[in-house]
């Protein structure tokens, strides 16, 4: 039993983690304050259900789900071109809103609030995955694979444009880069990760509903970046294990699992504050908050 738990959070976390990286590629590298990043977290999830729940092969479903919403984080890049900080976050945090409602009243594409059940375990061909054990196997093929390419990147001369856009766009506009080009590209990338987290939840969970991409869940996501540091993939893997882990006592304290989540949420809270105040550049961050 207990094996069976830890490898229920392992996979948690390799999801969590490939969620986050594609985050931190938005947010730390580009500086582009995106809460609308658990919409493509969904359009991944519902992609991928979908195409597998109507016989499209599982492979292929996966690979959809990162292509969808690649080209949604794409289209988003237009309409929110000209916003900054608070603006941006508003405007994408607007976006989670209309896929959310779109989820839960296009009945007859997602099945509403009653969601979508039985959604099968990948199958690769050659490969059934039918265990957790086996689905940790390859949800960590793919979070090694995500973090590789993230942090090619992040490390490319494309990554340094990046950075230099985070810094001050307007100089490196004054330099003749294309910085909206540049961070389209970056938020399709970052879009697409998100999608193959979908992807992969929903594959674990066999099950999902609107309620599973509501706009609480971005506060997890977004303090596992913050906490491990702005700019900082080693950050960023450090703190999805952490925050992963730190709420699970309480499952054995005696408390609800009506209880649990709330509290999960106001553990995360606290933890963002206390970074926030004592240790603004996070874990590892390049890049202060203050």
């Amino acid at each position: 039993m207990l094996s069976a738990y830890i490898i229920h959070l392992l996979i948690l976390i390799g999801i969590y983690l490939i969620l986050c990286l594609s985050l931190q590629l938005a947010l730390g590298y580009t500086g582009l304050l995106n809460l609308g990043h658990i919409a493509f977290y969904a359009i991944g999830a519902y992609t991928s259900a979908l195409l597998t729940l109507n016989g499209v092969p599982f492979i292929v479903s996966f690979l959809m789900a990162g292509i969808v919403s690649a080209l949604f984080g794409y289209l988003l890049a237009f309409p929110t071109n000209k916003l900054k900080g608070d603006y941006l976050a508003l405007a994408t945090l607007g976006f989670t809103f209309v896929i959310y409602a779109i989820a839960l009243n296009w009945t007859d594409l997602t099945n509403g609030a009653l969601g979508l059940a039985g959604i099968p375990k990948p199958d690769l061909g050659i490969l059934q995955i039918k265990s957790n054990a086996s689905y940790l196997f390859f949800v960590s093929i793919i979070a090694v694979f995500s973090y590789a390419i993230i942090n090619k990147i992040v490390k490319s001369p494309f990554g340094k444009v990046l950075e230099a856009i985070r810094d001050d766009e307007l100089a490196v506009r004054t330099l003749g880069k294309n910085t909206f080009k540049i961070k389209s590209y970056s938020l399709a990338v970052s879009a697409f990760f998100a999608g193959i987290a979908g992807s992969l939840y929903a594959h674990y969970i066999s099950f999902i509903d609107p309620s599973s991409f509501g706009f609480m869940q971005i506060i997890p996501i977004l303090s596992i970046v913050i906490i491990g540091g702005i700019a900082s993939l080693k950050g960023t893997v450090l703190a999805t294990i952490v925050l992963v882990l730190l709420p699970e006592p309480l499952r054995f304290i005696g408390f609800s699992s009506s209880v649990v989540g709330p509290v999960r949420q106001i553990i995360y809270a606290l933890v963002l504050l206390l970074i926030l105040m004592y240790r603004p550049k996070g874990f590892y961050g390049k890049v202060s908050l203050e």
